[in-house]
């Protein structure tokens, strides 16, 4: 298969990467650039492990062809801090109790920050909806929405 070259702007910085148009977004950012907080689940777009946000919006990168990405602004959960200071989502989370075994908090916090980002002030179904693609098999949701809800009001 030929490579053609892309461009993304991974968590603000350029890369340019040569891939083959089989190549998922997910395969460049823990292959090819090393982002590995970025999680394969399911391979197939049912989980939500894999969620990063593309031009602000949360796309599942296991099944977004990383031809489909170029030129597009990319953020995965090593993007969202501060330097050494983290999100307040990732800090509501811990705060929270809701990172378990951790495999499916990077798409959860990344799905939320969208979420936090397009409405100020969701409402509990509102933060269930937004979530209900994203799959967690250790917590019950409880601590998740919780966290996201705190998140929320500390933002107020």
């Amino acid at each position: 298969m030929e490579k053609r070259l892309i461009k993304l702007w991974v968590n603000g910085e350029p890369h340019e990467i040569g891939v083959k148009p089989n190549d998922t977004l997910l395969e460049v950012l823990r292959d090819k650039i090393g982002l590995i907080g970025t999680k394969e689940g399911c391979g197939a777009g049912e989980c939500g492990a894999c969620t990063v946000l593309m031009e602000g919006k949360p796309v599942l990168s296991c099944i977004t062809l990383a031809m489909d990405a170029d030129g597009s602004n990319i953020m995965t959960i090593e993007g969202i801090s501060t330097g050494e200071e983290l999100d307040p989502l990732q800090k509501s989370f811990i705060q929270h109790g809701a990172v378990q075994c951790g495999f499916c908090t990077a798409g959860m916090i990344l799905t939320a920050k969208e979420l936090l980002n397009s409405l100020k002030n969701p409402s509990i179904d509102q933060i269930k909806d937004a979530i209900c693609g994203n799959l967690c098999r250790c917590t019950g949701y409880t601590k998740i929405i919780e966290a996201i809800c705190a998140a929320r009001d500390d933002a107020k």
